[in-house]
């Protein structure tokens, strides 16, 4: 046999070694998703996205693995496990109004930037707002005007209260002005807590001056009430972190740590008017802002155990503590539900 017969012989191997890698990666895959009972990757599609947005839909962080990885995507509200729009957005972290939106992200270079956008009714950016740190919460107020922002500058989990920094700012979205709420008074049983490890984090938005957010200081945490006018943060509860108002603005959606070892938290359901808390089904943790579906019920992100730090879903529970967490958004992170 002669050299060039060799080598045919030898790269057609090679060929059918790939196409029997390629198709055992594929049932791998198939295997592994029906083992986590999670339905095949849906369908991405480019563009469209203004039809979607004419009725109730969710907004998304796409963690689908391929092109459109890390673009803003929507799904209609009653068709979330169905084929995904991607919009022209990229984000780290996003929020959205019927009116706008609100993005997060690092430009990784040689030196790593963070940015924060107001994004239009186009998803196209109008204004830069400030942000000097690792993204990791947002919110928008309900008409849109105020915008949150939550990074860390220093650490990049909350894990352990005190072995962080942030910063959380209230700005106006036209960009005229800027409250930095690291520097509000903070008050916790009377008692006002000026020590330097304070932090605030993860705000929501009640109207156009009462917010709630996470306050620690001294490896504990609260739920505080605040005032854009008065500069002040109140708490109402300890051991809580990330809250969430629900749409008729009764209940906060908070993680709670209880007895479980640092980094680990159960989401609960803090209502303002009786102050009774309430666990949920939910019984992983979950380190996300959670986010109402509608008045009975949070939706929220986890990451998925196997398929890598980047694989993330998002799923459903009842706000009432009944019931069983369900599969909401494959391939999902940071929703915000638009009715």
């Amino acid at each position: 046999m002669n050299l060039k017969a060799r080598l045919a012989i030898f790269a057609a191997i090679v060929v059918l070694a790939a196409i029997g890698g390629a198709i055992y990666v594929l049932r791998a895959e198939r295997e592994q998703t029906h083992a986590a009972g999670l339905p095949p990757q849906v369908p991405v599609t480019v563009g469209d996205w203004a039809s979607v947005a004419t009725k109730p839909h969710i907004v998304f962080r796409n963690t689908a693995t391929g092109t459109g990885y890390g673009q803003v995507a929507l799904v209609p509200l009653d068709a979330s496990d169905g084929p995904r729009t991607l919009t022209p957005a990229s984000c780290d972290r996003v929020y959205a109004t019927a009116q706008q939106a609100v993005c997060l992200f690092a430009k990784r270079a040689m030196v790593t930037t963070y940015h924060a956008q107001v994004l239009g009714p186009n998803w196209t950016p109008i204004r830069d707002l400030p942000l000097s740190g690792i993204p990791s919460r947002t919110r928008l107020s309900k008409d849109g005007s105020l915008v949150a922002t939550t990074t860390f500058v220093h650490g990049h989990s909350y894990a352990s209260p005190g072995e962080f920094s942030t910063e959380t700012l209230v700005s106006k979205s036209d960009g005229s002005h800027t409250d930095n709420v690291e520097s509000f008074t903070l008050n916790v049983d009377g008692t006002q807590i000026t020590a330097e490890d304070r932090n605030i984090w993860g705000v929501t938005f009640a109207d156009h001056d009462t917010f709630y957010a996470t306050a620690a200081s001294g490896k504990k945490t609260w739920l505080v009430r605040g005032s854009l006018s008065a500069r002040a943060l109140t708490a109402l509860r300890p051991d809580a972190e990330c809250p969430s108002l629900s749409p008729d603005g009764t209940r906060v959606a908070i993680k709670t740590r209880g007895n479980l070892p640092p980094g680990q938290w159960r989401i609960a359901v803090h209502d303002l008017r009786t102050g009774k808390s309430t666990l949920l089904a939910e019984a992983r943790s979950v380190d996300d802002q959670i986010e109402w579906l509608d008045n009975t019920t949070v939706i929220y992100g986890l990451p998925r155990s196997g398929d890598g730090p980047a694989a993330t879903d998002v799923w459903r529970a009842p706000a009432d503590g009944t019931g069983t967490p369900t599969l909401l958004i494959r391939d999902a992170w940071s929703p915000a539900v638009i009715r």
